[in-house]
């Protein structure tokens, strides 16, 4: 099976609203299995690959964090359904 690797360049000189957060954009390259990085992009639901990767690296910060937060809150924590 031959895999095809293309680099992909982001160039932005400003920071551009997305989301309602601010966002800085810099210029980068990276290597991306474009198959893995087009079905990314329809799992996720959004328009394009760099988009695909953002949303993919705010939800793996999102889940370190959730899990170091659980870590740290090992066993000090309890849950009760709405109205108990």
């Amino acid at each position: 099976m031959l895999l095809t690797v293309y680099t992909i360049n982001v160039y932005c000189i400003y920071a551009k609203k997305i989301e309602a957060l601010q966002m800085a954009v810099t210029m980068t390259s990276i290597r991306l299995d474009t198959h893995l990085a087009d079905e990314a992009v329809k799992v996720l639901g959004v328009k394009s690959r760099t988009e695909a990767v953002h949303v993919a690296l705010r939800e793996i910060v999102a889940l370190k964090r959730f899990k170091k937060l659980m870590k740290r809150n090992a066993g000090k924590l309890s849950f009760a359904g709405h109205g108990e």
